[in-house]
C-alpha cells in the first residue's frame, strides 16, 4: 500500500476512535455505551499510535482509577459504571501491554513510574489464578468463585502481557524474578497444551485458538509455523480472511488483523499485507471497519463499527508498515 495511504488510514481510525471516547477517558466497544477492558485497551492503543497521546493517558487513567482492589477489573462497564461484575484474567493482565505500549512510543518514565502500582496488583491478581499446570484460570464469577477452566487463547494474551510487564519492571527497577517464575510456568504450559486447556468446553473451532500460540511470544519458529499452517488450512476464505469460527461463513475484520500480526512474527510480511489488504474492504465509504462479512448472504454483519476492530487494524498497520515505535510491541519476544 502507497505510505501516504497508509499514515492517513491510521490517522483516520485513531480520530474515528478519539471522536467515540467518553468524557471520563473510557472507550466504548460500539455505540451501545459499553465496554470491557481489553476492548478499551485495545482501542487506547490504537489512539496511542495514531498521534493522540492525550486521549491515550485519560484511557490508561481510566484503567488506573477503576481497577479492583485485587488487581483486576469487572467484566463490562457503561462509562465507570460496572454493569457485568464477573472478572476475566486476560483483560486484567493487557493492562501492561498498553503501558508498555506508552513507554515505547514516549519513554517517559515518570508516567511509567505513576502506574507501577496498578501494573503490579494487575500482575497479582493473574499470579493467584495461575493453577499447577502453569495455566491460568480464565475467569472469576460476580461471586467470586474461580471458574477452573483454562483458554489458550486469553493464556497467549496472557503471555505476551508478562513479558510486556519484564520490560517495564526493568524501566522502573522493580525486582522481575516472581514474574519471571509466573512466566516459565505459562510458558510450559503454552508450549505443551495437550489436557492443559478447554477442560469444560472444546473451543477448537474459533480461529483464535489457532493464531494466538504465535502471538504469546513464548513459541519457538517450527511451533509458530504449525499454527501459522492450522489457520490457513481451517479458517482462511480466499481474498477476504480469516474466519471467527470454523463452522460459520463469516470473516472478521479484528481475527483477521491479529493474524496479519502473527503473519509479520513468523516473516510472511507479503502474506500480511495480502490480508490486510483484503480485510479493508469490510469498511464504509469512510474506511471505518465493520466487525464482519456474511459472505454467503453478503452483508455487514453485524452492523457495528467497534473501536476495538478500528484498534485492531491500526496495530496491524503499524506492524507491517513501521509507523511508530511501537511497531514490534507484538513482534519481539
Amino acid at each position: 500500500m502507497n505510505p501516504d495511504k497508509v499514515v492517513t488510514q491510521i490517522k483516520n481510525l485513531g480520530e474515528f476512535i478519539k471522536n467515540n471516547q467518553n468524557s471520563d477517558g473510557s472507550i466504548p466497544s460500539t455505540d451501545k455505551g459499553e465496554h470491557d477492558h481489553w476492548d478499551h485497551l485495545e482501542s487506547a492503543m490504537g489512539l496511542a499510535i495514531s498521534g493522540f497521546r492525550d486521549e491515550f493517558e485519560a484511557a490508561l487513567d481510566w484503567s488506573k482509577n477503576n481497577q479492583n482492589p485485587d488487581g483486576s477489573w469487572y467484566e463490562l462497564y457503561s462509562f465507570s459504571n460496572p454493569i457485568e461484575m464477573n472478572k476475566q484474567s486476560n483483560h486484567a493482565s493487557y493492562f501492561a501491554v498498553a503501558l508498555f505500549c506508552h513507554y515505547l512510543l514516549y519513554k517517559d518514565q515518570t508516567f511509567i513510574n505513576s502506574m507501577q502500582e496498578p501494573l503490579t496488583l494487575c500482575l497479582s491478581f493473574i499470579s493467584s489464578l495461575q493453577s499447577k499446570s502453569g495455566a491460568i484460570i480464565w475467569n472469576i464469577d460476580e461471586k467470586g468463585n474461580k471458574d477452573f477452566d483454562y483458554l489458550l487463547t486469553g493464556n497467549s494474551s496472557i503471555a505476551k502481557s508478562i513479558q510486556s510487564a519484564l520490560h517495564l519492571y526493568k524501566v522502573i527497577g522493580k525486582e522481575t524474578n516472581p514474574i519471571k517464575e509466573l512466566l516459565i510456568n505459562l510458558t510450559d504450559a503454552i508450549q505443551n497444551p495437550s489436557n492443559k486447556f478447554d477442560k469444560k468446553k472444546d473451543r477448537s473451532r474459533f480461529s483464535m485458538d489457532s493464531y494466538y500460540p504465535v502471538l504469546s511470544g513464548v513459541l519457538d519458529k517450527s511451533e509458530e509455523t504449525k499454527y501459522i499452517k492450522q489457520t490457513l488450512e481451517k479458517f482462511y476464505v480466499s481474498d477476504l480472511g480469516i474466519k471467527c469460527v470454523s463452522d460459520q461463513p463469516w470473516v472478521t475484520v479484528a481475527e483477521t488483523c491479529e493474524f496479519v500480526i502473527a503473519l509479520m512474527k513468523v516473516g510472511e510480511k507479503d502474506l500480511a499485507i495480502k490480508f490486510l489488504t483484503d480485510i479493508i474492504q469490510i469498511s464504509d465509504e469512510n474506511m471505518i471497519p465493520y466487525m464482519g462479512w456474511q459472505y454467503k448472504e453478503k452483508i455487514f454483519w453485524p452492523e457495528e463499527q467497534p473501536n476495538w476492530t478500528a484498534g485492531a487494524e491500526i496495530l496491524a498497520f503499524d506492524a507491517v508498515y513501521k509507523y511508530s515505535t511501537a511497531s514490534e510491541i507484538f513482534l519481539a519476544n
